[in-house]
């Protein structure tokens, strides 16, 4: 479900006009999460680790309002839920797109998450995801990255789908963390609310 913004009403009306037009409208920020008890936490539920963690994260988006904001031509739209979209590996070693429906309990959306990850797997398609109520993850666990870029088509990522890259985890002093990359729409999302995402991410993480 999603519900059409008036936007001489919006708050952000201003932020909006100026930014959308831009070459590039997205910004971004690289930070560090805590996965120490998130990572113990999975493997005491004998799961994957990414999608403990990539559970964590969408959990957090939906739990931040301006996350919810697509932008689809001139009109900007609020969703009810935002759903997961993620890079996938492949034995040969190459990836494929995959989307994932996002379930508060975990058990249910492990379950069907494995299902989709292992269709993507199984076929050589490489068509990306087109839901637009959707966060566009990618994995690259081989680099302890401090900064990240990406691919853009500005005719498709105009719509405003936030893009979230996870890094390699590293181990210190029994402490284990990993790199997260955040790039956001500057028409729909500001820094305050990066920062209450970043937050919340980590509330969960350390639950």
């Amino acid at each position: 479900m999603r519900q059409k913004i008036d936007i001489d009403k919006w708050n952000r009306k201003g932020h909006y006009l100026l930014f959308k037009n831009f070459d590039e409208p997205y910004h971004g920020i690289c930070i560090r999460i805590d996965c120490t008890k998130a990572y113990k936490r999975s493997k005491e539920l004998g799961t994957s680790f990414f999608l403990y963690y990539l559970h964590k994260c969408t959990m957090a988006v939906n739990a931040i309002d301006a996350f919810h904001y697509r932008i689809e031509g001139n009109e900007v739209y609020r969703y009810d839920s935002i759903h997961p979209e993620s890079t996938v590996d492949r034995p040969d070693g190459s990836f494929g797109f995959c989307h994932m429906d996002y379930y508060e309990d975990f058990a249910l959306f492990q379950e069907e998450a494995r299902k989709n990850i292992e269709e993507v797997r199984q076929n050589d398609s490489l068509t990306p995801g087109i839901n637009i109520n959707a966060i566009h993850y990618s994995a690259v666990p081989w680099i302890d990255f401090t900064s990240l870029s990406h691919a853009s088509n500005f005719r498709h990522d105009a719509v405003g789908c936030p893009k979230i890259s996870f890094g390699k985890m590293s181990e210190v002093n029994g402490l284990r963390s990993m790199p997260v990359s955040i790039h956001v729409h500057h028409s729909l999302i500001d820094g305050r609310e990066l920062g209450a995402f970043i937050d919340e991410f980590q509330r969960l993480m350390d639950e």
